[in-house]
């Protein structure tokens, strides 16, 4: 990295080579029965879902840098104390589990702050906005020793479950590739040149956090947030994490060795809106890389019939060498559909899962490993970072996750490493 020796980044993000993310069950006392006392960074959208999910504990803290949305969820309840900044919640005592649910960009910053306090952590997918943010996650995480869990609750369904029990058992046969495409559109946008005033109530410049300022325009937020590097990373960073997720699951997927990307002009304010990643995997089974691509903005597999890509506008497919495995977030085919009328599927062997954020609160409580921990989350946002990064190279990047680094050429590196401004850290 430019300002930066590889020795003082690793000092930076903790990271050891060797080093090993593990889960303990010490400190982990309290009685399944009692409630626990959670704070929520983000109350609305996203955050909602989750506080919907989790009403059933104490809800004690809530922030918001949106005034009106931080009143009303302080109506519903009453009994939470509220701030505008995140690190005043993080200092109220009696605090046990914290929930991240704002932009990509105070992920990290939030989470590491909440870790370093002792406190469980449940974090909107992906993890992180950069690499490197990533991998100081995940360290934070290991030492901490709490309980984690990112929002990709795709993977608390079934169908999921019964996917990946057809590709480890063999459905298919052997997996040759896969490919994994969303229809979502984000990025094709200009930055604006206006800088109109900042709404009543809003406290931008605590959006803003820690990444470099900017006036305050409409375009930036809430939600349209996603359509700017500065804050999100389009689609792949919006979706990735859900879609990956299967084949990652399923295959038993690290941090890719390769990736390289292909969409419109490179723009240094947005993500393109269409997109092509191939990455390649170390198969776990030894062999010849597996190939993953990655399709966004309307762009699918070519060898995708036309009457099933105009039904499946998002979905995963494994390629096998007896057949396919078409795949969305709730159902599934094996294709040829004809050559699979008398299949006998396996028995069930994945057991149900209790609810995503049930999960969690279990594992605050207990103790058990929760299925998207940070160890396991990490790597899946590291591959969809990593193909953004890619895109915005220019270049088929060679990967080296113990490193953190691309190496065959610099030109990563700037995407790599967070930049936070004067005031902010991990």
């Amino acid at each position: 990295m430019p300002s930066l020796s590889r020795r003082t980044f690793l000092q930076r993000t903790g990271l050891a080579l060797g080093s090993t993310f593990y889960f303990s069950r010490a400190g982990f006392a309290q009685s399944p029965n009692d409630k626990l006392n959670i704070g929520f960074i983000g109350t609305a959208n996203q955050a909602r879902f989750s506080l919907n999910n989790l009403n059933h504990q104490n809800i004690v803290a809530l922030c918001d840098i949106d005034d009106n949305l931080l009143a009303k969820a302080s109506h519903d309840f009453p009994g939470a104390k509220t701030y505008n900044d995140f690190r005043q919640l993080i200092d109220q005592k009696g605090i046990d589990a914290i929930v991240v649910a704002t932009p990509d960009h105070t992920h990290a910053v939030a989470t590491v702050a909440a870790l370093r306090t002792g406190r469980h952590v449940y974090c909107e997918k992906p993890l992180t906005h950069t690499l490197s943010e990533c991998r100081a996650v995940q360290v934070a995480a290991a030492k901490a020793r709490k309980a984690t869990q990112i929002g990709t609750q795709i993977h608390a369904g079934d169908n999921y479950r019964r996917v990946v029990e057809l590709v480890q058992t063999g459905a298919v046969g052997a997996i040759k590739e896969v490919h994994v495409w969303a229809s979502a559109l984000y990025g094709g946008r200009t930055r604006p040149a206006d800088t109109p005033a900042v709404p009543a109530g809003l406290h931008y410049d605590l959006w803003i956090g820690p990444v470099e300022y900017r006036p305050y325009h409409p375009d930036y937020l809430p939600f349209v947030w996603r359509n700017w590097w500065a804050f999100g990373g389009g689609t792949l960073a919006d979706f990735g994490c859900h879609y990956m997720d299967l084949p990652h699951w399923a295959l038993g997927l690290s941090a890719p060795i390769a990736a390289e990307a292909e969409g419109p002009g490179r723009d240094p304010e947005c993500p393109p809106v269409w997109m092509i990643v191939r990455y390649e995997y170390a198969n776990p089974k030894g062999g010849a890389p597996l190939k993953l691509t990655w399709y966004q903005g309307g762009k699918q597999p070519d060898s995708l019939p036309a009457e099933i890509a105009e039904k499946w506008k998002s979905g995963v497919l494994f390629v096998g060498e007896k057949g396919e495995i078409l795949s969305d977030y709730n159902k599934h085919i094996l294709l040829p559909q004809e050559k699979f009328v008398d299949f006998k599927r396996p028995d069930p062997f994945i057991p149900k899962s209790i609810g995503h954020h049930k999960e969690w609160i279990r594992a605050c409580k207990t103790g058990e490993p929760t299925t998207c921990n940070f160890a396991y989350s990490g790597t899946l946002t590291e591959a969809a970072l990593l193909g953004n990064v890619a895109f915005r190279t220019g270049q088929r990047l060679q990967w080296d996750s113990k490193q953190l680094r691309a190496t065959n050429t610099r030109e990563a590196d700037q995407f790599i490493q967070h930049h936070y401004r004067q005031g902010w850290k991990l």
